[in-house]
C-alpha cells in the first residue's frame, strides 16, 4: 500500500466558503492575524492585531486562493497595495451581509492522526466527530 501525504483542510474550506458566499451573490470578507509572518498588508488598517479583508471580485483583482496562502492586488483608501497571507495566518471567511461563515481552528492545518482501532469492550454504535 502506498503511503499517501496529509493534506491541510482549511485551504481547501476556505475556498469552498469563498465560492458560496460569492455565488450566493454575497461579499466574502476574510479575517487574518496580521502578526503571523508573512503577512503583508497594509498596516495602518491592522487593528488589536487582525485585519478583515474583502475578497469579492470588485475588491480583489486577480485574487488567488492556493494551498500556501492568498495573494491579490487592492486599492486602500485609493492607494494601490500587494497583499499577500499566508494560510496559517487566515482566521475565518464571512459573508458581510448575514454574517454565515466559518472561523478556522488549528485543526484545519495539521493533519488528523489515524482512528485508533476500537477495543473488543467498545459498543459498535457509531459515532459523530465534529467539524469546524
Amino acid at each position: 500500500m502506498a503511503s499517501t501525504t496529509e493534506v491541510p483542510k482549511r485551504p481547501y474550506l476556505l475556498r469552498a466558503m469563498h465560492d458560496w458566499i460569492s455565488d450566493s451573490k454575497l461579499t466574502p470578507h476574510v479575517i487574518i492575524d496580521a502578526e503571523q509572518a508573512g503577512v503583508e498588508v497594509p498596516r495602518a488598517y491592522v487593528k488589536d492585531g487582525k485585519i478583515i479583508l474583502n475578497l469579492s471580485t470588485s475588491a480583489a483583482d486577480r485574487l488567488e486562493i492556493r494551498n500556501d496562502g492568498i495573494s491579490f492586488n487592492a486599492r486602500f483608501a485609493g492607494v494601490p497595495h500587494r497583499v499577500v497571507v499566508p494560510i496559517a495566518a487566515v482566521l475565518g471567511i464571512y459573508a458581510r451581509e448575514s454574517g454565515e461563515g466559518m472561523v478556522f481552528t488549528g485543526d484545519d492545518l495539521a493533519p488528523q492522526p489515524p482512528p485508533s482501532a476500537p477495543s473488543p469492550d467498545e459498543s459498535r454504535r457509531p459515532q459523530l466527530k465534529v467539524v469546524k
